[in-house]
């Protein structure tokens, strides 16, 4: 007979192995079915509604189903996890598990109901709230000490159901359950209404950063700039402006500054794209001083996450198919479409993904500052809007070069920089804040279900 495993959330929370006065500790198997058995075939009519829940029917932050699914029951009987109102369900595969998903069935069409046999399901046998278990392996402690038990290979790791039959659980009578969880829940909602609050800033801050960049794009953003440089004529360090081309006809584009002029990308640069690997030929980890960017690298106006390489017998075949770092690239397909930015000074001479395309040999105008103007909404909303091929799903070179963006003078261009990247930075800065709130809220809730689970609530 296997050792039953004793999780505690706190190690320290039960001295001496004592329990608050009327507890026990008990295994989940003594008070719960564990995986109960299905209903029989015909405890229902073979067309009945029952409900259906997947796993992506499960939200691990809420801890409840969500777009449930309304299935015949005969359709789903068989070859699905069964459960029933009342019911906790678990995830046992990983990374659904450590993530949280767990929940207590509630609502379910004639009272039952089916879904991934990734659950582990636990049915009180009378002992036990099912709300009160719910806190228990809601807990972190809880989730961790069940994937040190996880079984299985990489990839599809699945927790026994010995695990949580075997595992206890510190039990009090069912009044001092009702109590503890009426004090869990009045404490979560608070902690719920903070996470609530927090789960709007990201929008706000995404916002707040169209905003900056529209701002940057209209001028509005540089008033005091221009009041302080009056002397700075509008073909300052530029080009004359006989060399740019300038829109015959520009619709819905707001109005500049009488310094700026709106011209298409294709007069300030040439667009080129990127290049694929030649057939037969991958990408390798280890640095072998020729990096190859590719789309999911392209983020955030810069290079970002795992780098692969190429090596030199393949760099060789694409060599021509290069980004600089005064260069700015673009992504040309995918989800991700129209992102952009520079590439840092170690990138620099990186091979570029044929997903993406570079602007180069750019005359009269700084790539950071024509970065934040693709990343703006002016050049967004032309992208979305006028020049995505809906066959292919890509953004074609010549319609890049099409695009018309605001050209201001260079000195007035560097201002917009600095200008949007301070302002950027106290913006990085504030989601760091929001991000270290989400993380408190979380830890306050782990402390307050510690509390509860050691009779200390």
């Amino acid at each position: 007979m296997k050792k039953p495993v004793v999780i505690s959330p706190e190690p320290s929370c039960f001295p001496d192995d004592e329990l608050p006065e009327g507890w026990k500790f008990v295994t989940i198997l003594d008070a719960c079915e564990v995986n109960p058995h299905k209903p029989s075939k015909d405890f229902l009519p073979a067309d009945a509604p029952v409900t259906f829940i997947p796993m992506p029917a499960v939200d691990a932050d809420m801890g409840a189903i969500t777009n449930p699914q309304i299935k015949p029951y005969l359709e789903v009987r068989n070859g699905f996890t069964s459960f029933r109102d009342g019911d906790v369900i678990m995830a046992k595969i990983t990374p659904c598990m450590e993530n949280g998903k767990a929940a207590i069935v509630t609502g379910m069409k004639n009272g039952i109901g089916f879904g991934s046999t990734e659950f582990h399901v636990m049915r009180s046998r009378g002992e036990i709230m099912p709300e009160y278990l719910y806190y228990y392996i809601r807990q972190e402690s809880f989730r961790n000490e069940a994937e040190s038990h996880f079984t299985g290979s990489v990839g599809q790791k699945r927790v026994p159901a010995d695990f949580i039959k075997q595992s206890m659980i510190p039990l009090p009578p069912l009044t001092e359950q009702q109590r503890i969880v009426a004090r869990i829940e009045a404490m979560i909602t608070h902690i719920n209404a903070a996470r609530n609050q927090l789960s709007r800033v990201p929008l706000i801050m995404k916002k707040f950063r169209q905003a900056v960049l529209a701002a940057a794009c209209s001028g509005r953003l540089t008033e005091g700039w221009r009041e302080e440089n009056l002397h700075i004529s509008q073909l300052s360090n530029q080009i004359k402006l006989k060399n740019y081309r300038v829109p015959d006809f520009i619709e819905d584009i707001s109005e500049i500054p009488a310094s700026w002029k709106y011209v298409t990308v294709g007069s300030v640069g040439r667009v080129k794209g990127g290049k694929r690997l030649p057939k037969g030929s991958e990408l390798v980890t280890k640095n072998t001083g020729f990096p190859y960017l590719r789309a999911g690298n392209l983020k955030n106006g810069s290079v970002l996450g795992e780098i692969f390489y190429l090596e030199p017998e393949i760099q060789v075949k694409i060599s021509r198919y290069v980004i600089s770092s005064s260069d700015i690239y673009i992504t040309i397909v995918g989800a991700c479409i129209g992102d952009s930015g520079t590439v840092p000074e170690k990138f620099n001479g990186a091979n570029l993904t044929e997903n993406a395309a570079k602007i180069c040999n750019l005359e009269g105008i700084d790539n950071h500052y024509l970065a934040l103007v693709f990343r703006s909404p002016l050049i967004q909303e032309q992208i979305n809007g006028k020049i995505f091929s809906a066959t292919l799903g890509k953004l074609a070179l010549n319609r890049i070069a099409q695009l018309i963006i605001p050209l201001p003078p260079l000195a007035e261009q560097d201002g917009i920089v600095r200008r949007v990247g301070l302002l950027f930075e106290r913006a990085d800065a504030f989601d760091q804040e929001v991000a270290a709130a989400g993380r408190r809220c979380e830890r306050l809730t782990q402390a307050v279900l510690g509390k509860a689970f050691s009779g200390r609530l």
